[in-house]
């Protein structure tokens, strides 16, 4: 499960990083150290081209793009639905009506300093919260889907992480894990022509896993309300976690 995570660069670095165009018109947005479901997040997707008359020209390109976490089918009533389309299993993205579309011809990646993941304790009845991030200071990629919703000036895009079963030592605070991207498999990811969602969507890789932090941060980030880069700092004096149940 993903259902908070912090995103700190600038869109021009992220544009860089990941060499994709800025969506025309959008502001930039602020780092954000607690980003919670239903707020405006980076994403990169696939941007086909049209020319001057609107018709596809056959090419396309990567953009960076705001959009809502919390995907809305095109088909949706009501964009209410976004709220529990938060993340997509990757054992049922062919599956599931609102996730099989967008998971065949409209993935994106989702830029992530790191995300955080609450584990039982054996000491205390409060979870404790963890900052799982990369020990060098990368930047992560999130599998995710994207989607489009209402028409003209309203349109609303939206997205959701693609989860997996966490593997490793992540298994010790949580049963789930965000399906991260190695560089190597972006443009995979990103190929609108690829329709092989299964192999697209192969587990991360261990070696991957295993340079990931797993830190100990203060249970501020507990209050969706709590920002700023003192989230990230580690907690002392923090008991090992207790063994997880499946709970997703």
């Amino acid at each position: 499960m993903c259902g908070r995570y912090a995103a700190s660069r600038n869109p021009d670095d992220l544009a860089i990083e990941f060499e994709a165009v800025k969506a025309d018109g959008q502001k930039p947005m602020p780092a954000d150290y607690n980003v919670a479901p239903t707020k405006d997040v980076y994403v990169v997707r696939h941007k086909k081209e049209r020319d001057a008359e609107g018709a596809l020209t056959g090419g396309g390109h990567r953009e960076l793009r705001a959009v809502r976490w919390g995907l809305v089918p095109s088909w949706a009533k009501d964009v209410s639905v976004g709220n529990r389309m938060l993340n997509a299993r990757v054992e049922s993205l062919t599956d599931k009506p609102a996730f099989r579309t967008a998971a065949r011809i409209r993935r994106c990646l989702v830029p992530a300093d790191g995300w955080f993941e609450w584990a039982k304790r054996l000491d205390s009845p409060t979870k404790q919260p963890y900052f799982i991030t990369p020990q060098v200071g990368s930047v992560l990629a999130f599998a995710g889907l994207w989607e489009v919703w209402g028409r003209g000036e309203d349109r609303l895009y939206t997205c959701t992480v693609v989860t997996q079963p966490a593997v490793g030592a992540l298994t010790e605070i949580h049963d789930r894990m965000p399906l991260v991207l190695p560089p190597d498999r972006w443009a995979a990811w990103l190929d609108p022509t690829r329709e092989d969602v299964e192999n697209l969507a192969v587990p991360t890789p261990p070696e991957l896993v295993e340079a990931l932090e797993l830190r100990p941060v203060s249970t501020a980030v507990n209050n969706v309300a709590n920002n700023g880069p003192e989230l990230l700092a580690r907690a002392e004096s923090v008991a090992e976690p207790a063994d997880q149940p499946a709970l997703f």
